[in-house]
């Protein structure tokens, strides 16, 4: 059971929740985006909350460079709170993968991201209440082999299971699913962080260098990556043990 953390300066922590009873928290890709945008505007020691809506209204519109070339052009400086180090956006749940770098930063960047994005998503789909399941729920990273585990669990295995039970529903057994037929799944999916980690798309919003930093043993490159993703797709089955093991940490919060 996630237990209550006091986060600590330095430390690492899978950070996740998912909808009150269950519902989805993501209704499209303009959802999901908005939890973005929110995710690189509000790690920010200065409440910028409303910048997004200035930059709207100067642009017409929102996404990473024009967010990245209006910090550049108000001059503004850029103090994060906390390291992203992963993230993936599931239909009723996040994932997050985040290093405490100021004191308290987590708890703040957190309280932050899920208030606003609440008030968007109720404004937006016409609803009222609670958005998320509580307060968020936390594990400190302390081995790196759960850390590494962790990244395989955001970037690959959570999002592939999703495939897999939609194959199942064609007829697919989970063994019949191939290597490249999977590897084309994890590259077609867009809201996590497996590009990233690939080398195969930049990003504004998590610190890869760092993520990778932790793999193969310190030497933080991204075939170190490309190893654990093929490691983990050669287990029999996604629920392998050794990643069950991590997994079932958190799985029944979800």
């Amino acid at each position: 059971m996630a237990r209550k953390e006091k986060f600590v300066v330095g430390e690492i922590y899978h950070i996740y929740n998912r909808g009150v009873n269950k519902a989805n928290i993501f209704l499209n890709d303009n959802d999901r985006w908005r939890f973005l945008q929110g995710m690189y505007l509000l790690n920010d020691e200065k409440n910028i909350d409303d910048l997004r809506k200035k930059v709207y209204s100067e642009t017409g519109l929102v996404n990473f460079k024009t967010l990245r070339d209006f910090f550049k052009k108000e001059n503004r400086e850029r103090k994060p709170i906390v390291r992203i180090l992963a993230d993936c956006l599931m239909t009723n749940h996040f994932h997050l993968l985040i290093q405490e770098i100021v004191g308290g930063g987590i708890s703040r960047f957190m309280h932050k991201l899920l208030l606003s994005y609440s008030r968007y998503f109720n404004q937006k789909h016409n609803r009222t209440g609670p958005l998320f399941s509580g307060r968020f729920k936390s594990i400190r990273i302390d081995k790196q082999n759960y850390l590494e585990y962790v990244i395989a669990y955001i970037n690959v295995v959570n999002p592939l299971e999703v495939y897999l039970k939609e194959q199942e529903k064609v007829g697919k057994r989970k063994d019949d699913i191939k290597k490249p037929e999977a590897l084309k799944f994890l590259k077609d999916f867009y809201w996590n962080t497996h590009l990233e980690y690939l080398g195969e798309r930049d990003s504004d919003l998590i610190d890869v260098k760092a993520g990778l930093g932790y793999l193969g043993g310190g030497s933080g490159t991204h075939e170190d990556y490309k190893k654990l993703v093929d490691a983990v797709l050669e287990l029999k089955g996604v629920w392998d043990e050794r990643l069950k093991s991590v997994s079932d940490l958190f799985l029944e919060d979800l």
